[in-house]
Protein backbone atom coordinates (compact mmCIF):
# COMPACT_ATOMS: atom_id res chain seq x y z
CA UNK A 1 0.00 0.00 0.00
CA UNK A 2 1.33 3.55 -0.90
CA UNK A 3 1.29 5.41 2.37
CA UNK A 4 0.94 9.51 2.23
CA UNK A 5 3.79 10.24 2.48
CA UNK A 6 5.38 8.68 -1.29
CA UNK A 7 2.47 9.98 -2.53
CA UNK A 8 2.99 13.56 -1.18
CA UNK A 9 -0.65 14.00 0.54
CA UNK A 10 1.61 15.33 3.51
CA UNK A 11 2.66 17.90 1.86
CA UNK A 12 -0.77 19.38 1.16
CA UNK A 13 -2.02 22.10 3.05
CA UNK A 14 -5.05 21.49 5.67
CA UNK A 15 -7.39 22.63 3.23
CA UNK A 16 -6.37 20.39 0.11
CA UNK A 17 -6.22 17.40 2.08
CA UNK A 18 -9.78 18.17 3.28
CA UNK A 19 -10.98 18.60 -0.49
CA UNK A 20 -9.05 15.38 -1.29
CA UNK A 21 -10.49 13.35 1.39
CA UNK A 22 -13.82 14.67 0.07
CA UNK A 23 -13.04 13.36 -3.31
CA UNK A 24 -12.24 10.41 -2.21
CA UNK A 25 -15.25 9.54 -0.19
CA UNK A 26 -17.62 11.01 -2.90
CA UNK A 27 -15.94 8.43 -5.18
CA UNK A 28 -16.21 5.56 -2.95
CA UNK A 29 -19.98 6.18 -2.31
CA UNK A 30 -20.73 6.51 -6.33
CA UNK A 31 -19.58 2.85 -6.38
CA UNK A 32 -21.81 2.26 -3.88
CA UNK A 33 -25.35 0.00 -4.72
CA UNK A 34 -27.93 1.92 -3.22
CA UNK A 35 -30.64 -0.31 -1.47
CA UNK A 36 -33.88 0.34 -2.75
CA UNK A 37 -36.44 2.23 -0.90
CA UNK A 38 -38.87 0.83 0.86
CA UNK A 39 -42.72 1.21 0.12
CA UNK A 40 -43.49 3.57 2.56
CA UNK A 41 -40.97 5.87 0.88
CA UNK A 42 -41.60 5.60 -2.49
CA UNK A 43 -45.36 6.12 -1.05
CA UNK A 44 -44.52 9.27 0.98
CA UNK A 45 -42.26 10.62 -2.76
CA UNK A 46 -45.51 9.82 -4.43
CA UNK A 47 -47.40 11.85 -2.46
CA UNK A 48 -44.89 14.97 -2.65
CA UNK A 49 -44.53 14.88 -5.96
CA UNK A 50 -48.46 14.61 -6.62
CA UNK A 51 -48.95 18.15 -4.28
CA UNK A 52 -46.40 19.77 -6.21
CA UNK A 53 -47.57 18.89 -9.71
CA UNK A 54 -51.22 20.13 -7.81
CA UNK A 55 -49.43 23.16 -6.62
CA UNK A 56 -46.21 24.32 -8.35
CA UNK A 57 -46.30 27.97 -6.98
CA UNK A 58 -46.60 26.86 -3.48
CA UNK A 59 -42.95 26.39 -2.71
CA UNK A 60 -40.43 27.78 -0.61
CA UNK A 61 -37.06 28.44 -1.71
CA UNK A 62 -34.06 27.41 0.15
CA UNK A 63 -32.88 30.83 1.58
CA UNK A 64 -36.22 31.39 3.42
CA UNK A 65 -35.96 28.22 5.03
CA UNK A 66 -32.37 29.07 5.97
CA UNK A 67 -33.13 32.50 7.11
CA UNK A 68 -35.99 31.55 9.31
CA UNK A 69 -33.73 28.90 10.96
CA UNK A 70 -31.03 30.81 11.58
CA UNK A 71 -33.39 33.60 13.13
CA UNK A 72 -34.82 31.08 15.56
CA UNK A 73 -31.40 29.80 17.01
CA UNK A 74 -30.48 33.32 17.54
CA UNK A 75 -33.14 33.78 19.83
Amino acid sequence: MTTMQEMGIDRLSIVERIALAQDILESVAAEQPRPPLSEAKLRELDRRRTEHLANPDDVVLWEQVEAATLARLKR
